[in-house]
């Protein structure tokens, strides 16, 4: 049966959407459900799977889902106190894919969606935290180039890897906030060299022209060779969310990760959860294919070696940070 709704917002205090996975997917369903029990999930929306097996049909966004997608950011914006496109108070979102059944790896993600030039310094000023700012604004430069423009990061990497040598560090938490601030300079330039284009300052192009990417990513070689390994059918689509982000890479005493309720390993009935501090997103953490190796090591991120990926307990951790 076809769903009239393709756009369903969630968040603590907001009416639940239809708890199907086969429409939410499985991220969808799942976000939405702790959102109905009370959990501090950080408020978004859901694009429907039908929605993307309608603009696989088309070849374009179905009619409908731009107003639809306006309506829910307003919902959005409300929830949070901030504004999607906004110079002195920006809400920054995340896009991501959520098929029904989990495909590690194989669909794409955009964070930090929403900076542009002007607002990178409204958000610096609004979270006091200037390297945050620029950061956050290099890895959105990188990221939607090689996700919406396929501009290989190979590029940028070499282009940091420059910077970093020039200060004489080795990562990015010791690059200073001027050596940010000219990589987004470099960025926003390898960006037009290679797309043709300058980077996009329009936050609203932005997040149509990522929807669009990420709902074209279930088609990737990659993902459909994973379909086609696990018996996953074409026609189901993936689902996609936008979200409020939260920031992983704002100090020493934040951290991105995963965490599950059983020890996926053992299937032990305890919290298990892999972290790395001050950093953001699955480039360089436990699930990404490229990770180092993951070393145990104690539940407060503050005592882990620099860089290092590590296991805690996430009970534990969920606390410390």
């Amino acid at each position: 049966m076809k769903h009239e709704e393709q756009v369903y917002v969630f968040g603590k205090g907001l009416p639940s959407p239809p708890l199907e996975k086969a429409l939410l997917g499985g991220k969808g369903m799942g976000l939405a459900e702790m959102a109905a029990i009370g959990m501090p999930v950080p408020p978004g929306f859901i694009i429907s799977t039908e929605a993307c097996n309608a603009y696989r049909l088309e070849h374009q966004l179905p009619s409908g889902l731009h107003d639809e997608v306006i309506t829910a950011m307003k919902v959005l914006e409300r929830e949070v106190g901030r504004a999607f496109g906004s110079d002195s108070h920006p809400l920054l979102v995340s896009v991501r894919s959520g098929a029904r059944v989990s495909m590690p790896g194989m669909m794409d993600t955009v964070l930090n969606l929403g900076l542009n030039d002007r607002s990178v310094e409204g958000f610096a000023a609004m979270t006091r935290n200037e390297r945050l700012a620029y950061d956050n604004y290099r890895r959105f430069i990188e990221m939607y180039a090689d996700i919406v423009m396929k501009v290989d990061r190979k590029h940028f990497d070499q282009a940091f890897d420059v910077l970093k040598m020039r200060e004489g560090v080795s990562g990015v938490a010791e690059l200073s906030i001027q050596g940010l601030k000219e990589a987004c300079d470099i960025f926003k330039q390898i960006f037009q060299q290679h797309s043709g284009l300058p980077f996009p300052q329009d936050s609203h192009e932005q997040l149509f022209e990522a929807i669009k990417a990420v709902f074209n990513s279930w088609d990737s070689d990659r993902a459909i060779l994973y379909r086609q390994l696990n018996a996953i059918p074409d026609s189901w689509g993936t689902a996609l969310i936008v979200q409020k982000m939260v920031f992983g890479n704002r100090n020493e005493h934040s951290a991105t990760g995963v965490a599950f309720t059983r020890d996926p390993a053992s299937g032990a009935n305890q919290f298990y959860g892999e972290f790395l501090p001050n950093a953001q997103g699955g480039r360089g953490c436990g699930w990404h294919p490229h990770a180092p190796s993951h070393q145990p090591c104690p539940a407060r991120g503050d005592e882990i070696a620099p860089h290092k990926p590590g296991r805690a307990d996430a009970g534990g951790l969920w606390r410390a940070l």
